[in-house]
C-alpha cells in the first residue's frame, strides 16, 4: 500500500510540474526558442523608401528604432504628457509604435492629428487632443487602415509577416520582430503591462483578436 501511495503522489507531483511548465511557457515566462528568417527560407522585407534619408530603408529603420526603444527598458504606466511623446522613461503599447516610426522619420503625432482634422468623422473622438490621440490603439488602427499597406491577418501565411510590420489587436498594438517561433510566426515587440517579463514575446499565434496588420512603405 505504501508503495502505491508513493507512486500516486509521484504522478500527482509530475502532473503539477508538467501543467506548471506549460502555463509558464504559454505566458512566455519561460522564453521560447527563437528562429530567424533564413530557417524558413524567408528574406527580410526591404522597403523602397527611406523617409529620413539615413541610408536604412523604412522597414528596417522602424525595426531598429523599436529595438533601441525597448533597450531603454521603459516602465509601463499610462500617463498624459504635454509633450505628447513620453519623456520620462514610462510608456504604453502605442509608444512602442510611435517611437519606432519616429526613428524612421515618421512623426505619428503630427500625421495622425492631420488625418483627424481632415477626416474627423472616421474617428470616434469627442474632443481632439494632439497630445494623446496618437497614443490610442483604435485611432491608430483607423489611421493605418487608411494610409499604409494593409496585409493578411492569417498568421499561418508566415511569408507575409516581417520584422518592422505593425500588428493591431482589439485593445493592443505592437511591432513584429525579425525573430520567429518554431512555426515561422514572428515574435511581437510590445509593452502590455508592468509585469511583462520581456518586450519581445511569442504571442501572435495565441491571439484571436488581431484586427490589423500593416506595413509602412
Amino acid at each position: 500500500m505504501k508503495s502505491k501511495r508513493i507512486a500516486f503522489y509521484t504522478i500527482i507531483i509530475i502532473s503539477f510540474v508538467i501543467v506548471g511548465m506549460y502555463i509558464l511557457y504559454y505566458f512566455n515566462i519561460i522564453p521560447h526558442k527563437k528562429y530567424c528568417n533564413a530557417d524558413f527560407n524567408i528574406h527580410q522585407y526591404v522597403s523602397h523608401s527611406d523617409r529620413d534619408a539615413d541610408g536604412i530603408d523604412d522597414q528596417n529603420d522602424i525595426l531598429e528604432g523599436v529595438l533601441h526603444y525597448i533597450s531603454t527598458n521603459p516602465k509601463y504606466k499610462s500617463k498624459y504628457y504635454e509633450t505628447g511623446y513620453p519623456d520620462d522613461g514610462y510608456g504604453v503599447c502605442t509608444d512602442v509604435v510611435a517611437f519606432g516610426l519616429r526613428s524612421a522619420g515618421y512623426d505619428l503625432q503630427k500625421l495622425l492629428n492631420e488625418d483627424i482634422l481632415k477626416h474627423r468623422e472616421l474617428y470616434n473622438i469627442e474632443e481632439i487632443d494632439n497630445n494623446i490621440d496618437f497614443r490610442r490603439v483604435q485611432n491608430l488602427n483607423v489611421y493605418f487602415a487608411r494610409n499604409v499597406i494593409s496585409l493578411t491577418t492569417d498568421v499561418s501565411d508566415i511569408e507575409q509577416w516581417h520584422g518592422g510590420d505593425i500588428v493591431v489587436f482589439k485593445k493592443h498594438i505592437g511591432i513584429l520582430s525579425d525573430s520567429r517561433n518554431k512555426n515561422g510566426v514572428p515574435f511581437v515587440i510590445h509593452h502590455a503591462s508592468p509585469y511583462q517579463m520581456s518586450y519581445e514575446e511569442d504571442i501572435l499565434e495565441s491571439r484571436n483578436d488581431i484586427i490589423g496588420h500593416y506595413r509602412i512603405s
